[in-house]
């Protein structure tokens, strides 16, 4: 947009409450990707990698010009049993950006997992890069920080990543714009990043025929979660969605993570055009009181909240992690 029109939309903001503001990062995403759709920019090329044992897709997103790419949604693989990490899903990945000859400039997480281990740092080992988040991990951080009584070698400021973003800052993948929304809902930390026409949504969203994630987290809240897909429905039919999780809905016998924002509004179980805000309310708070806690959630956040990085190894050099009991 023009200085111009952005000044002229502030001002009318100004005269505006509530639901009629004008949300400009939104406009500007949209834009994006009108611009991408209709050719005038290069569309992203994504290649992703599931980890059935987590039900996870980890994309790969590069500028097929300048081959600038990044990584969305790490997985490092964890036998829980055993307390041992390998590194078998990110070797592959890394294969596979080495093989096509993309450099990676972005390890992008869309929030701190609970079902799966980020495997960012030893990506970023190999390949660089500079690892983000949305700056609400700061709020994840104090509260799990508090959960697990960790130590004042935690700072609970997001000093981990490289780059905190906020609504609607603007990076680049190659000459591919790129925009952070805020989607918070799962947790309060949730970002979206729209990659010229395509949109990693993370957790907030799942194919039409699963639904929508839950919401039952410490600072998870199902109503800023149905405005969140809301926004990210507004975007045109066409935006490509690139999903962080599939667990087959019933009746569906193959793993999918690629869906549209048509696909989404039409036919989302639970978000579907049509559907109000208290009427997702009650499914999702009725839907989430079902549901245990992800086998993985605890060993999970230890590590993600940190950026992938497992806590400090105590005096004999190795690291460990906590087991709150009787807390949830």
């Amino acid at each position: 947009m023009t200085k111009h029109l952005i000044t002229f939309i502030h001002s009318l903001n100004d005269y505006l409450t509530g639901s009629d503001v004008i949300d400009l990062n939104l406009v500007a995403a949209q834009k994006q990707v009108n611009e991408a759709l209709a050719g005038h920019t290069a569309r992203p090329v994504v290649y992703s990698f599931f980890d059935e044992p987590t039900n996870t897709a980890t994309h790969v997103v590069h500028d097929p010009i300048t081959m600038k790419g990044a990584v969305v949604d790490s997985v490092l693989d964890f036998d829980a049993a055993a307390g041992r990490t390998h590194t078998k899903s990110a070797d592959a990945l890394i294969a596979y950006v080495r093989a096509t000859g993309i450099e990676i400039d972005w390890l992008l997480e869309t929030h701190a997992h609970a079902d799966h281990l980020s495997a960012a740092p030893y990506i970023q080992q190999h390949c660089g890069g500079k690892l983000a988040i949305g700056r609400e991990i700061t709020t994840v951080q104090n509260v799990f920080g508090k959960i697990f009584n960790v130590g004042t070698e935690f700072a609970r400021d997001g000093s981990e990543f490289d780059r905190l973003f906020d609504d609607g800052d603007q990076f680049s993948i190659g000459n591919i714009s790129a925009i952070a929304l805020h989607v918070p809902g799962h947790t309060p930390a949730d970002m979206a990043y729209v990659i010229g026409d395509v949109v990693f949504t993370g957790d907030t969203l799942f194919m039409p025929d699963y639904g929508t994630a839950r919401a039952d987290f410490p600072g998870g809240d199902a109503r800023q979660l149905y405005q969140s897909i809301r926004r990210l429905l507004s975007l045109p039919g066409e935006t490509r969605l690139y999903l962080c999780h599939d667990y087959k809905a019933p009746g569906r016998d193959t793993y999918i993570w690629e869906t549209t924002v048509a696909a989404e509004r039409d036919g989302n179980v639970h978000a579907h055009e049509g559907i109000s805000e208290d009427d997702f309310f009650a499914m999702r708070t009725a839907r989430d009181a079902t549901l245990s806690m992800p086998k993985l959630i605890l060993p999970s956040v230890q590590v993600n909240m940190r950026a992938g990085h497992l806590p400090p190894p105590e005096e004999n050099g190795t690291s460990y992690l906590k087991l709150p009991l009787n807390l949830f």
